[in-house]
């Protein structure tokens, strides 16, 4: 948007309200389980009654496909939807697939330096930051990733969340990893619920596990790859398994690609500034490149099939035990590749490490204990 300051001139429309179109078609021919099914059902009915609702579902749930009849419904009772997203990488994840499966609908997806798309959007893809544009705009507002930095550090994103949608239209919020604020308030405000605590092909989350890696940061200053970390990628390379390491900041990261270059010069890194991210990311979804190193913002929202994913650093305070969790959920999505490794190499075990894994092991079990305890309803 450029700088704003408060003698900036800001236009509002005050014309005609422009006609929507009805002509909307779903187009997917995919099944839900009993569970997405259930959460489909009770989005869409929170929406009809003009109710607040959270999706809870665990990463690979399909929260993407959840979301497919209530948008549906909406925009046939036309009205105007957007989802939005704290991540740029979430929206051009999105993008493709809405496109795919609504294909009679308008469709614009808005980020930092988006190309300018014609008409008026019926459904709108963006970042939260993007929703300062935006002024009583929308009959349905979701938020996916709703638990992701900066939204839910940043009052000023919240606001303008609030400020884009309609007086009285409801918030969808869609995450693997509610904070505390957003239960309390569901809990409070009696918004509608929905729970999945199994992904769609019903195979456990991969559990992390935990490998000291002590002094990585000056192994890699002084000029080499930390044993156990040289060993992970060459068995990678060697099964030709795309992956992902995580790092806990841009100049670590920034000494180490040289040295991952001398193992296969293809690999390549990327972060929040990097003007190709989005052509690197295509890359290895299209097996171009073996492998990415990044930073914390390809922790959720993106897709690889098989992909095996290493964090160095996972005592660092930036990861979190809900980016731990999202970072963990980036394995096993794929139904042809539901198992892979997540590997936290440390420099000492924190208690966000051990709350992520518990969380996931947790998960788990309330998920596989739900199938047995129907089952033996069942065999009753």
């Amino acid at each position: 948007m450029g700088r704003v300051t408060s003698c900036t001139d800001l236009l509002k429309w005050n014309g005609p309200v422009p006609k929507l179109s009805k002509e909307h078609v779903l187009d997917w021919s995919g099944t839900y389980t009993e569970a997405q099914a259930q959460a489909a059902k009770q989005l869409t009915e929170s929406i009809r009654k003009m109710r607040n609702h959270l999706v809870h579902a665990v990463c690979g749930a399909g929260k993407t496909e959840i979301l497919f009849p209530a948008v549906l419904d909406a925009l046939q009772a036309n009205q105007r939807v957007c989802i939005a997203t704290p991540r740029t990488d979430v929206v051009l994840e999105l993008f493709p697939r809405f496109q795919k499966v609504f294909p009679k609908t308008n469709i614009h997806a808005l980020y930092g330096d988006a190309p300018t798309q014609k008409g008026l959007a019926q459904l709108v893809l963006s970042t939260t930051h993007q929703l300062f544009r935006f002024e009583q705009a929308f009959d349905v507002v979701i938020v996916d990733e709703a638990d992701a930095f900066p939204y839910t550090y940043d009052q000023a994103l919240q606001k303008a969340v609030l400020k884009a949608k309609k007086k009285d239209s409801p918030i969808a919020f869609v995450t693997a990893t509610p904070s505390h604020t957003i239960l309390t308030k569901m809990k409070k405000e009696k918004w509608g619920y929905s729970f999945i605590p199994r992904r769609y092909h019903g195979h456990p989350l991969p559990v992390p596990t935990f490998s000291a890696l002590w002094s990585y940061d000056k192994a890699i200053e002084k000029g080499r790859i930390p044993k156990k970390l040289f060993d992970w990628t060459k068995k990678r390379l060697a099964a030709k398994e795309p992956f992902l390491i995580f790092f806990p900041t841009i100049q670590l990261m920034k000494k180490a690609i040289p040295l991952f270059q001398q193992l296969n010069e293809q690999i390549v890194s990327v972060h929040a500034e990097d003007p190709e991210r989005k052509e690197k990311v295509l890359k290895l979804r299209n097996e171009e490149i073996p492998g990415l190193l990044t930073t914390t913002i390809l922790e959720r929202g993106i897709t690889i099939k098989n992909v095996q994913v290493a964090v160095v650093g996972a005592e660092s305070k930036i990861f979190t035990s809900s980016a731990l969790i999202q970072i963990s959920g980036r394995v096993g999505r794929n139904v042809e590749f539901p198992k892979g490794e997540i590997i936290f190499f440390h420099h000492g075990i924190t208690a966000e490490m051990d709350e992520a894994r518990n969380e996931i092991i947790r998960l788990n079990h309330e998920g596989f204990g739900r199938i047995s305890q129907k089952q033996g309803e069942l065999t009753h």
